[in-house]
């Protein structure tokens, strides 16, 4: 974990990101609007079966970063309970991107436990833009498995990344 200066607004976008998406990419930029400082947190061990490692999906998210010039926007990786991240950063809110009602409900349930085990730390859900509604990194790395385009849904290095690990 970084030594993030504790002033003004953080929030901390979790997600295992395997790999990031431009939906990904759309909710990063527009919480970055909203904070002074947000934190990409690639979560390292989640219960998926993952196509890239948590320090590639790291470099992954750092590159788009800088190519976005996203300013106030830093990623690093974390294995402990998001709230528990969030604190230790100095963090006030947690920030979920929805596309369905299947989101909410996960989003839901997941944002009431946070909120139990830490109340001062909200949880701010950003609604998907139109264009990336069926968008998902486990429905798109499926796409590119079979052969299917899918350069217009990620940012270009994570079709570049996607490409090399599936051989293509």
């Amino acid at each position: 974990m970084s030594n993030v200066e504790r002033t003004g607004h953080l929030a901390v976008y979790p997600g295992s990101f395997d790999p990031l998406t431009n939906g990904h990419l759309d909710i990063a930029r527009r919480a970055a609007r909203i904070f002074d400082t947000l934190i990409i947190g690639v979560y390292a061990f989640p219960a998926k079966n993952l196509l890239f490692s948590a320090d590639e999906r790291v470099a992954l998210w750092q590159e788009v970063i800088a190519t976005e010039e996203l300013h106030n926007v830093r990623v690093e990786q974390f294995s402990t309970l998001v709230v528990e991240y969030v604190r230790a950063v100095g963090g006030q809110a947690i920030i979920k991107g929805l596309r369905s009602p299947n989101d909410f409900e996960a989003e839901f349930q997941q944002g009431l436990m946070n909120r139990k085990l830490e109340p001062e730390i909200e949880t701010i859900c950003l609604l998907t833009n139109l264009e990336n509604l069926f968008v998902s990194s486990s429905l798109l790395k499926e796409v590119a498995k079979l052969g299917g385009d899918v350069h217009d849904m990620l940012p270009a290095v994570a079709v570049k990344a996607l490409h090399s690990k599936l051989g293509k």
